[in-house]
């Protein structure tokens, strides 16, 4: 008989125990303290009242700092700024001291250009608009009123046009909506593009390309509006937790099973995990999906100019959705509100900015000892901490996982509208697919990097990466069935910069190795990389230049705090100087210090037409798992359980596996 093991009495659930008081030092800034910052720097002489705000966000502690902070020392409360001017070049990064409401530092980088904020994006679709040039393009194309015209403003690059050189460029792409709420992005303006300067908001020209296709006018809608009524919807399926959640919040501090984090947010990466530890055994010191690039393969009608950072050049965070309870998240939810900062320095509050709940994930382990009939079985679980936002036509929803083995999971799902051109029906070119006639969605990749601050116990870790190889047939190896894995520490940075091998099953992982396990051997994690995505862009054009991150699979830096970003600090028009492949040529040690993991990884995406006109979502991700940080699997002991709201299909009475 199979006879699953139970205990003899149920226990009542119990939460997670508060989470340590030292984790309020890494919640992001206020709404208050965004206004004191603002207030600031509008009083400083060099900067004053007409300064633009990109970025205000924490400026968060060095792992030095952080050390320090843990055994007792008081962390400062401050503040980074990126800030520009209309009439002046350049950037100021400061540092604000939030006590002392004063600036602590300062640098001007003369020939950056700050990213795109919201206020920007809008205008530019006016400015468009009222432009005689554009408005003569869209009349020969048979567009009278121009209401209906879209215009989306998509970061220009730095394609070496002269006239661009030193401004703030968007290279616009356009759309028609034949109806308020209509699907825009089935109606594409082929080959109009203009080109503005975002923060003059002068257009500095339109590049109306001959031999366009014609706009496609054939409605393919998603809103209700316009659709057959819905199919009879499936029988309510709830996700209910009648004891309440097991986890512990405090402010932006969380604890859940034996896990310990802060929750953080900034303006240009969203949603950001700190201090992520197991059983008080830190794992990673800082986690955040740092830059998003998405290069599209069409070479026509301007469209190799697509090649946006929506990350570095957008935002993430200024972007997030304001979540709906009942339809992002399902189940007891707990939501964080998000405050970044606007184009004048004002405080923006992002309701419900952070979803916070519980998932059932099925079995966690299970065996059953067929000799004695007795079937011991875990049941799995995992705490989600997600946010969405929104990038043009796109949705990206973002989502870490931890769960009762010790893990760590982080999924991105896309989904939204893909982007669109025209094509002549049935003649699409070969860089797109046709997904409805004379409708084309060009082949384009996401490739996201993560910035996996690592503290595996503690501080001096470093990259091991393994490799397996067959054994030729031998004397030793007399039936050819002989293969083993081999593993060589990444010590500097070149060395590190490194791409996934099939042929050898590569992995990576990070150890310790100043603290042993059981078995004399560095304590670590494991990287699995399911998603490596092999570019498609030539490391030395336009685009590759500036996302050179995207090169290899994984890198490792030393931890410095001015290299915060895999495409740089400041990516709009940008020319790569400061991308990852040019600052791993300092080469500098890796080995046995505090390390940054960066991981590029996405989707390679061949448009399907089941993917419009709204894209169901796809996924990508990676995740970390111990390996070798733990005697045994950490889950081994956890308490049986029977869920007793499963009941029989059809006839509702209780079931029972034992």
């Amino acid at each position: 008989m199979n006879q699953t093991v139970h205990p003899a009495t149920a226990q009542a659930g119990v939460a997670a125990p508060p989470p340590p008081t030292y984790l309020k030092a890494l919640s992001p800034l206020t709404a208050d303290e965004i206004r004191i910052v603002a207030d600031v720097v509008k009083a400083d002489p060099e900067l004053g009242p007409a300064a633009l705000f990109e970025n205000i966000d924490l400026r968060e502690p060095t792992p030095a700092e952080y050390r320090a902070h843990l055994e007792g020392k008081t962390l400062p409360r401050e503040a980074r700024v990126n800030v520009n001017h209309i009439d002046k070049p350049g950037v100021w990064q400061l540092i604000i001291s939030l006590a002392d409401k004063s600036i602590v530092g300062r640098k001007h980088f003369p020939t950056a250009r700050a990213g795109f904020m919201v206020e920007q994006m809008l205008s530019v679709e006016v400015n468009v608009k009222n432009d005689p040039r554009f408005i003569e393009a869209c009349r020969k194309r048979g567009i009278e009123d121009m209401t209906g015209v879209i215009v989306d403003s998509w970061s220009g690059g730095n394609f070496g046009h002269k006239d661009e050189e030193g401004r703030l460029i968007s290279h616009t792409f356009s759309w028609l909506r034949v109806h308020e709420f209509g699907n825009y992005y089935a109606h594409p303006i082929e080959g109009l593009n203009a080109v503005i300067d975002v923060k003059t908001g002068e257009v500095l020209r339109v590049d109306d390309h001959p031999d366009h296709p014609p706009i496609p006018m054939a409605r393919y809608d998603y809103d209700p509006e316009f659709l057959p009524a819905p199919s009879a919807p499936l029988k309510t399926l709830d996700v209910v937790q009648p004891e309440g959640v097991s986890f512990t919040i405090d402010g932006h501090a969380i604890s859940w099973d034996k896990w310990t984090l802060a929750i953080g947010f900034t303006p240009r990466e969203g949603l950001v995990l700190h201090d992520i530890r197991y059983d008080g055994r830190s794992v990673v010191r800082r986690a955040a999906i740092a830059e998003l690039v998405v290069p599209y393969g069409s070479p026509l009608f301007g469209h190799a100019r697509q090649n946006i950072f929506d990350v570095g050049e957008y935002g993430f965070g200024k972007l997030t959705n304001s979540l709906k309870l009942g339809c992002d998240c399902l189940g007891t939810i707990h939501y964080l509100d998000a405050h970044v900062n606007g184009i004048k320095g004002e405080a923006v509050t992002i309701e419900k900015a952070v979803c916070i709940h519980e998932e059932d994930t099925g079995i966690l382990w299970k065996h059953w000892d067929f000799r004695t009939g007795r079937t011991v079985l875990k049941r799995g679980r995992k705490l989600v901490i997600s946010s969405i936002c929104t990038v043009g036509n796109y949705e990206y929803a973002q989502y870490w996982y931890l769960d009762l083995a010790g893990e760590i999971e982080f999924e991105m799902k896309a989904t939204g509208i893909v982007n669109t051109n025209a094509c002549h029906p049935g003649q699409p070119d070969k860089y797109s697919v046709e997904i409805q006639p004379g409708l084309g969605a060009p082949i384009h990749q996401h490739v996201f990097c993560a910035r996996l601050d690592m503290a595996v116990d503690g501080s001096g870790n470093s990259v091991v990466e393994t490799n397996s190889y067959m054994e030729p047939t031998s004397a030793t190896n007399p039936f050819g069935n002989a293969f083993y894995a081999e593993d060589t520490v990444l010590k500097t940075e070149l060395a590190a910069a490194r791409r996934a091998d099939l042929s050898t099953h590569r992995s990576w992982k990070v150890v310790n190795p100043n603290k042993l396990n059981h078995v004399g051997k560095p304590v670590g994690y494991k990287l699995h990389a399911p998603n490596c995505v092999t570019p498609m862009i030539q490391d030395d054009g336009a685009s590759g230049t500036r996302s050179n991150f995207i090169r290899n699979h994984i890198w490792v830096t030393p931890f410095n705090e001015n290299e915060r970003y895999p495409a740089g600090e400041f990516v709009a028009n940008s020319d790569g100087s400061d991308g990852l492949a040019e600052l791993v040529k300092q080469d500098r040690s890796v080995e046995n210090t505090d390390i940054v993991l960066w991981h590029s990884f996405g989707l390679h995406h061949v448009v399907r037409p089941e993917d419009f006109p709204v894209q169901p979502c796809i996924s990508c991700g990676f995740s970390l798992a111990p390996a070798g940080f733990f005697e045994m699997n950490p889950s081994n002991n956890l308490p049986d359980t029977v869920n007793k709201a499963s009941v029989l299909a059809g006839d509702g009475s209780k079931g029972c596996c034992c």
